[in-house]
């Protein structure tokens, strides 16, 4: 029995679709289908009662793929234990990247990462819209905080950045500058739209406080947020490193200039019920000691910002 297949099995089950697991492995949908009959041959049981488009499992099928999750972990591990750090990584990593600031800073790393695993392939998914890394075989995200259930998920927090009250010079001209955190609800705010449908409408103002605030237009990505805010739509939140080059051409201004900016979080997620391939371990581990190469050679930027521990853990 090939651990390929059960592997492949497992996918079947997470994206409930022979057809769509097929196009997420690049896999032709007569391959996938010959090396299922082959493994339920094998096994002499039957794992799927198969529909016209979807596919359930049987009891039999469930009782498999709960077994061999818990199996299919610990012969990664195992795997790693055995070959050492150092040892040549392949198979397909899919990386899911919310776009924030540092997206090209992450893609460097992931860059160094196949430089050193010329056997590996990587594809690299960049979207604001909340995706189902289970159902579509995602290994790893970077997403910010409060943008996935935590109860579903391991997270490492990797990046801290600073976030400000942003204004155009326009948008100050043709209104009452705010210069009390009480005066902020009577503005027209950006509102942003977290992956995971909250809007977010309770925002932070410096370390141990949350405002209200309301707008007329909401936008899921900081591209428009910011384009919003450099025609003088209204007040935005945003990070600092998103709107640098603005503030210093005078496109825009940091409101509260005073007060101790919030701290916005990203993290390294991944799912926690699925077990983590060693491509994966491996890229963690290499992901954290390039940040921390980074804090030792005097780094000030954002990725040496501390860094907690692993969020959840279920």
């Amino acid at each position: 029995m090939k651990t390929e297949d059960i592997a492949l099995f497992h996918r079947i089950v997470e994206t409930g679709s022979l057809v769509e697991a097929a196009d997420i492995l690049n896999l032709p949908k007569s391959t996938l289908s010959r090396r299922l009959q082959a493994l339920e041959n094998e096994l002499n049981v039957k794992l799927f009662h198969r529909q016209s488009r979807a596919m359930t499992l049987t009891a039999s099928g469930s009782h498999f793929y709960d077994k061999t999750t818990s199996m299919l972990a610990s012969l990664e591990q195992t795997m790693s234990e055995l070959t050492g750090k150092e040892s040549e990584v392949s198979g397909h990593l899919r990386i899911m990247i919310y776009p924030i600031p540092e997206l090209i800073r992450i893609t460097h790393i992931i860059f160094d990462f196949m430089d050193q695993h010329p056997d590996l392939t990587v594809e690299v998914i960049v979207s604001s819209e909340p995706q189902d890394m289970i159902r579509n075989n995602i290994d790893l995200a970077f997403m910010l905080e409060d943008a996935f259930n935590e109860s579903e998920m391991v997270a490492r927090h990797i990046f801290s950045e600073k976030i400000h009250f942003f204004a155009s010079p326009e948008y100050i001209k043709n209104s009452v500058i705010p210069l009390t955190p009480e005066e902020i609800p009577n503005h027209n705010s950006i509102l942003f739209r977290y992956p995971n449908g909250r809007i977010f409408n309770e925002v932070p103002f410096g370390q141990n406080r949350f405002l209200s605030v309301n707008g007329n237009l909401c936008a899921n990505n900081l591209v428009t947020c910011l384009e919003a805010t450099l025609m003088g739509r209204g007040i935005s939140l945003m990070p600092l490193p998103f709107a640098q080059e603005h503030v210093e051409s005078g496109a825009l201004e940091i409101l509260f200039k005073e007060m101790e900016p919030y701290e916005g979080k990203c993290f390294l997620v991944y799912p926690s019920r699925r077990f983590i391939s060693l491509a994966s371990q491996r890229f963690i581990d290499f992901m954290m000691n390039a940040i921390d190469d980074r804090v030792a050679n005097g780094d000030s930027g954002p990725s040496a910002s501390i860094r907690g521990s692993i969020k959840a853990m279920i």
